[in-house]
């Protein structure tokens, strides 16, 4: 069985290596490919794909560069449509997210009890960094209202850690070019039927001097794409 690792990348020149090594040596006993696309980044991030293959020898890698920044959902359709694994699983390339969770993630899909895995920052009691009191309101209030339209139970619909059965995120339309994707797609995998797992996860959140991106905007969209994809397609 074939693993795919999309890993959408904006402006990750420090932790590129890093985050791929991370997901190389996580504890799992699944071939991986890894499938980056990288979204027109302008600090040098580029210039470091022609290093990949030196650098890790016996590893997959599919590259996928962004003629235009587009967002994340853009970043991530291109990349589902790349896999080619029985198995797909969303990385952040900022190293806020633990590869080291992978088992847990997986667990549910390979047991056969689910088709789709989210990982909870704020479910099971595992570790994470103390940071923005504002950011933990605001996820919590968009998973609720998420919640309300879906009918799921969620503790957090906007985590990157979401790993699909392929057909699952293959054949589903998705629009949403930039953070508009989280709840497009947990409205549609509500809607779509499909048995949803949640694990607990460890949480190391980067501060903005870190580089992290989201801002209060984001979540104003988020807002609209709850309210949009509730009633349509």
């Amino acid at each position: 069985m074939l693993l795919s690792v999309v890993i959408p990348v904006y402006n990750e020149k420090k932790t590129l290596f890093e985050i791929i090594r991370r997901v190389l040596e996580s504890p799992i006993d699944l071939e991986r490919e890894l499938v980056i696309v990288d979204d027109c980044s302008t600090d040098g991030t580029r210039d470091l794909y022609p290093q990949l293959e030196q650098k890790f020898p016996n590893a997959r890698f599919r590259v996928v560069l962004q003629p235009v920044n587009q967002g994340k959902g853009a970043a991530l359709r291109a990349g589902f449509k790349e896999a080619t694994g029985d198995i797909i699983l969303i990385q952040d390339a900022d190293l806020e997210y633990d590869p080291n969770d992978y088992p847990k993630l997986l667990a549910p899909i390979l047991k056969d009890k689910a088709d789709v895995v989210y990982g909870s920052r704020f479910a099971g009691g595992e570790e994470h960094r103390v940071l923005y009191f504002w950011h933990l309101v605001g996820n919590r209030f968009l998973t609720l209202l998420s919640n309300v339209f879906t009918n799921l139970n969620l503790t957090d619909m906007e985590t990157c850690y979401k790993v699909f059965r392929a057909p699952v995120i293959k054949n589903m339309t998705l629009r949403c070019n930039r953070f508009g994707f989280e709840p497009e797609v947990t409205a549609k995998i509500a809607r779509g039927g499909w048995r949803v797992y949640e694990v607990g996860i460890s949480y190391d959140g980067r501060t903005y001097g870190e580089g992290k991106k989201i801002t209060w905007r984001d979540g104003a969209k988020a807002i609209l794409a709850i309210l949009r994809f509730a009633w349509r397609d």
